[in-house]
């Protein structure tokens, strides 16, 4: 057998469904330390490319090896240097650039509706379809529209609203595409700058989806994160967030420049509007962080009560939680000026989507 026959490829469509099923999978990421510590795959090994070949006994060699790099470049390289050993493997389609871009679902029954929750695995995005009846909402959608087109076919639903939750600072938001590609409302908060044709919410507002069924805007002004933060909740079984709370954290208040002043804000949208909720109410974030572990089939997503015993900023007391979220504010998201602009209207977008997107988001309080 020749080396090249020892070097296969996978897309990252392909690789989601292993991580959870493969006990074989092995991900050995080549790029540099830093590179890998910024933003990786959960379960990665890092072992430099440059180091590579001194080090393919660590490889264990009845692994389903997976090599990973930013492009696809490096980890060709990679592969060789296995297959030279006699070690196969499969480079990752498009690295970790193609990862950005790659999504996975799980669906459910919440309040008497169908909400189905897509997943971007590379940024930790979430985006969601609810859908009863004849019609479906999306909330927070990407650029990739055929992700929200597919689901609403696949229901059978009619896109009749389109919303954000504020106004995003680390991916571009596809709501305005959305809306326009549908003939769907667009329905966001006045209090981020949007600078676009679009229908104001207010608190209280609802969508009736079918009889008995609605999405109401549980509150528009949940500033803390934005100064437009807005919740939406789906009777009594749902809350979708936004970056106002998350499984792992809460929003962070530092994007406006503003962080001890949003801080405050944030304390009390949360212990005004968030947490008098129950605790069997099912909190839907927009986003998730490293420390979320995804699981094919299970939802991004936790009751309320859960939160309260497991986040310790939320017993805090408005002083302390002001202090706690100014002192671990921490990197930016890469381009979120930009990225602000763009979301906002401000700004066009050209075929630099990709290359603004790179990278983890980074949304909650570390």
């Amino acid at each position: 057998m020749s080396s090249r026959d020892l070097i296969s490829s996978i897309s990252t469509s392909e690789l989601v469904p292993l991580l959870d099923a493969d006990e074989r999978l092995y991900l050995l990421d080549v790029r540099d330390p830093d590179e890998v510590a910024d933003w990786q795959i959960p379960g990665v090994h890092n072992i430099p490319l440059r180091t590579l070949d001194g080090r393919v006994e660590e490889v264990p060699r009845d692994a389903h090896v997976v090599v990973i790099c930013a492009v696809g470049s490096r980890a060709r390289q990679g592969a060789e240097i296995l297959a030279r050993h006699g070690v196969a493997s499969d480079v990752l389609d498009g690295g970790m650039g193609a990862w950005t871009s790659t999504f996975d679902s799980v669906t459910g029954d919440f309040g008497g509706a169908t909400v189905v929750q897509l997943r971007r695995r590379g940024k930790g995005c979430l985006s969601y379809v609810i859908g009863a009846g004849a019609d479906c909402v999306v909330i927070d959608p990407s650029l990739d529209l055929e992700q929200y087109l597919s689901v609403a076919r696949l229901h059978d639903w009619t896109i009749s609203h389109v919303l954000d939750t504020h106004l995003h600072a680390d991916h571009i938001s596809g709501a305005r595409s959305l809306a326009a590609a549908t003939g769907a409302a667009l329905w966001l908060n006045p209090a981020d700058p949007f600078d676009f044709d679009f229908e104001p919410l207010s608190d209280g507002r609802a969508i009736p989806l079918a009889p008995g069924v609605e999405l109401t805007v549980s509150a528009v002004s949940v500033p803390g994160h934005t100064e437009g933060s807005t919740m939406y909740q789906l009777g009594h079984a749902a809350i979708f967030t936004g970056d106002t709370l998350f499984l792992e954290s809460v929003g962070r208040p530092d994007l406006a420049d503003q962080a001890e002043s949003f801080a405050h804000n944030l304390y009390r949208s949360l212990h005004e509007r968030v947490l008098p909720l129950t605790d069997e109410i099912v909190v839907f974030p927009a986003h998730y962080g490293a420390g979320v572990t995804v699981h094919a089939g299970e939802f991004v997503a936790r009751p309320l009560g859960a939160l309260r015993r497991s986040l310790p900023a939320l017993a805090l007391t408005e002083v302390e939680f002001v202090a706690w979220a100014v002192a671990n504010v921490k990197d930016r998201p890469p381009n979120f000026r930009r990225i602000v602009l763009i979301n906002a209207g401000r700004e066009e977008l050209g075929s630099e989507a990709a290359e603004l997107e790179l990278g983890p988001n980074r949304c909650a309080i570390a």
